[in-house]
């Protein structure tokens, strides 16, 4: 519970930890419930608003150590406590109509951002949503589960009513106060609704808080109630929001230019799809050396393998390419018919044949989807291969053979399409850092998180994975043999939760035994699926099994000891040394 965001500031550990002991935590809930019992009872507005305040305050300090359930049910009653208990002890009318309008604002938004969320979503617009959530053992409700089987139509029609409600809301203030009732009657039965089949109770009186604001602030101006209403905050608002736009798209635009603008030293190769691969170089030219081609994965960077390749290029004086599949950060995809798994594969030979010397050796490393990419490789590049390193892969058979990544396929493909729309619209500026960007080099973290936050790569991963979807669905029989020595690497997490995956890692290096080569499999103990890369200490494990598996099965016999004297390749290992 330390770990999380609102616990590391240290004052609020310290007052976090006051408060966390049995005893005290109970006398805090003993007096909410005292302090809420009183609100319901008439009273002096100064005595209110500090039970307001109250309420409000100890919610927020005890949400570190209360996190289950601590949803938007939990965030509109903190607002609505706060919000109306510094109305009532303000004593200017403008004042308090500002935050009845704040209160008002919020109700709008959280409805119609709900609903236009949802609206993205396929299952809310096939009618496929509810009978999911209500089969669910957090929210569902057999019965009701039930009947929408019985009537499908009707179970249609009410999410589209519901879709309805919440996408239009704001509509509330059209026709001088007559949409009123019905809006928050709608809004209303939607939670109470809610409440007895889902289980969501303190959505039924959180959210309803709120619509006696919005009740004040649709009423026309000619009712003597709200005669004098000061309605200058949506003006406010509005000019807010507009700065806000303004302020994202300038900081959508630098991050694009951050994205595609590639490393100092980086170079080009046109490909025979016309597409563009941005690459980059590092490490001794040792010409007797394979060099090391990394190939990232899915919605992933080539930052993503900064640790392995500073390891390798500047301890060890391997040889380095790394580089952006089309459609990622730099690279550009000018090919314009629908994207294939097989444009991949003939990019990353282009990239090599144009790249590198004709007699120069290649070894592979790809991570994840990356790795299934170098695999397909092989056939086409023949014996330039010298290895082939699998970082924790994919498998073509995964979909068919593992039920958990069967599930979980349908979740990612949801959310690499929600993830392509909404960056496209400039959502992107709103993403926070995630934890992984800040555990990388230092040098390399900016130009991650611009890569992470950009449309451009969730446009290129919705675009894979739904080549790789469909074709790993279809996938039958038994991998090809791979002529070449070959190392899968497998973070520990990653079987653990799922044990077929390591029969499938194991499927991969039959393949290479099968051609008559080396094959193995090495588990990093407690790394991850993105660790065994992001985390410096999985990393260096992951570098140092690298490189040994180079010296040891990829470099001709008569090689000469690792590290000769040679002159350093021009990149972005290079450089950021």
């Amino acid at each position: 519970m330390k770990q999380t965001p609102e616990s590391k500031i240290p004052a609020v550990q310290r007052l976090t930890d006051a408060v966390s002991g049995r005893r005290t935590t109970l006398a805090l809930h003993a007096s909410r419930a005292a302090c809420s019992l009183g609100m319901l009872l008439p009273g002096n507005n100064r005595w209110r608003a500090a039970g307001n305040l109250y309420l409000g305050v100890t919610t927020t300090l005890l949400q570190a150590r209360h996190r289950y359930g601590t949803d938007g049910s939990d965030q509109v009653a903190t607002q609505v406590q706060a919000v109306t208990g510094l109305a009532r002890l303000s004593n200017s009318p403008q004042v308090k109509d500002a935050l009845m309008w704040y209160l008002a604002i919020q109700a709008n938004m959280s409805y119609a951002t709900s609903g236009w969320a949802k609206l993205a979503g396929k299952k809310w617009r096939d009618g496929s949503a509810l009978p999911g959530v209500l089969r669910t053992r957090t929210y569902g409700f057999e019965r009701a589960y039930r009947l929408t089987q019985r009537y499908p139509r009707a179970s249609k029609l009410t999410q589209h009513a519901v879709l309805a409600m919440e996408c239009l809301f704001p509509v509330v203030y059209l026709a001088g106060g007559k949409l009123t009732r019905p809006m928050i009657g709608a809004a209303g039965g939607f939670h109470i609704a809610n409440a007895f089949v889902m289980g969501l109770g303190r959505f039924m009186t959180a959210f309803p808080a709120m619509h006696p604001m919005v009740a004040y602030t649709t009423a026309p101006r000619t009712l003597p109630v709200v005669a004098g209403r000061d309605d200058r905050m949506v003006k406010t608002a509005l000019v807010l929001l507009a700065g806000g736009v303004t302020a994202s798209a300038v900081l959508a635009t630098q991050r694009r230019a951050r994205a595609v603008e590639g490393w100092p030293n980086s170079r080009t190769v046109t490909t025979r799809y016309g597409n563009v691969l941005r690459y980059d170089t590092g490490g001794r030219d040792v010409a007797d050396r394979p060099v090391l081609v990394f190939n990232h994965g899915l919605a992933s960077t080539t930052e993503h393998f900064a640790w392995i390749v500073e390891r390798l290029a500047f301890d060890r004086g391997q040889p380095v390419v790394t580089y952006a599949r089309a459609g990622y950060g730099p690279s550009r995809r000018v090919k314009e018919s629908p994207y294939t798994i097989q444009e991949s594969v003939d990019d990353l030979e282009d990239l090599i044949r144009q790249a590198l010397p004709e007699d120069r050796k290649v070894v592979l490393v790809g991570h994840s989807l990356g790795a299934e990419l170098n695999r397909r490789a092989v056939a086409q590049l023949g014996d330039r291969v010298a290895g082939v390193v699998y970082l924790d892969p994919s498998h073509p058979g995964q979909l068919i053979r593992s039920e958990k990544q069967r599930k979980g396929s349908e979740l990612f493909t949801d959310s690499m399409t929600d993830m392509a729309r909404w960056t496209k619209l400039g959502f992107g500026s709103l993403m926070t850092r995630p934890r992984w960007v800040d555990h990388l080099p230092y040098a390399y973290r900016d130009k991650a998180f611009a890569l992470y936050a950009d449309s451009r790569l969730w446009t290129a991963a919705a675009r894979e994975w739904k080549a790789v979807r469909e074709e790993f669905q279809s996938f039958e029989g038994d991998l090809p043999p791979v002529p070449a020595p070959g190392l899968v690497v497998a973070a520990q997490v990653t079987v653990d939760i799922d044990p077929e995956q390591l029969l499938m890692y194991h499927d991969i290096v039959r393949a290479h035994r099968t051609a008559g080569r080396h094959g193995d499999v090495t588990v990093v103990e407690r790394g991850g699926h993105d660790t065994i890369l992001t985390d410096a200490r999985h990393a260096r494990t992951t570098a140092d099994l690298i490189a040994d598996f180079v010296d040891g099965h990829c470099m001709p016999q008569a090689a000469p000891a690792a590290g000769g004297p040679a002159g350093e390749l021009p990149g972005k290992a290079s450089e950021k040394k």
